[in-house]
């Protein structure tokens, strides 16, 4: 019963996610400020795991057809995420830091060379919330690709209790895009995950 519950979650839940993104979406005013330019050149793209309900869409707004998949958990959550960025023609990388890390790097490589840009949430899948995990800086090292890094804040928004705080604007608010083209080239990866960290920060809701 309880792996019928979750096929038909699976199922259901992406599209009324799906639905509900793009309702706050096109009802929000959204301003979009880009820190640095932004091109069609290819990116390692990062957003935080609280940010997965309008970074998304910030991403094909700006990117509107690049190829991209994104790195998600092999947990039941990460199946709901994974349906809803179908949505948005972004594959998905099944795995994480705690499992089948070294698989889903390769995956990302292969994805990389075929000319994809690969989307990760430093903080994912479980956190601590706003903590820099290696995959994106290691990606983005050996890749020797610059970061997208896309953040957001609201003036009005639900904020949940859950590990990630997810924030969720609320319809008709207006929302503000940070947007930015990060180098890493020359750094070590500690330099590197302190520098990207404190870009992130510097324009995400706390």
């Amino acid at each position: 019963m309880k792996a019928f519950t979750r096929r038909v979650g699976e199922l259901v839940i992406p599209s009324l996610g799906y639905l509900l993104m793009r309702f706050i979406w096109f009802t929000s005013r959204k301003k979009f400020h880009y820190i640095t330019p932004i091109d069609d050149s290819q990116h390692v793209c990062v957003c935080w795991h609280g940010e997965l309900f309008m970074s998304p869409q910030a991403y094909r707004h700006i990117h509107k057809k690049h190829p991209a998949s994104a790195i998600i958990s092999t947990h039941f959550d990460g199946s709901l995420i994974a349906g809803t960025l179908a949505k948005f023609s972004i594959r998905s990388l099944r795995g994480s830091s705690r499992k089948g890390a070294k698989q889903v790097l390769i995956q990302a490589f292969k994805s990389i060379k075929q000319g994809e840009e690969v989307l990760i949430t430093p903080d994912g899948p479980k956190g601590p919330r706003h903590t820099m995990s290696d995959g994106a800086i290691g990606i983005a090292l050996k890749s020797k690709l610059p970061i997208f890094v896309m953040n957001f804040q609201a003036k009005c928004y639900w904020q949940l209790s859950s590990w990630d705080k997810f924030v969720i604007p609320k319809p008709f608010t207006q929302v503000d895009f940070y947007i930015q083209s990060i180098s890493l080239e020359g750094m070590d990866l500690e330099e590197a995950k302190v520098y990207l960290s404190s870009h992130m920060l510097a324009h995400t809701i706390e």
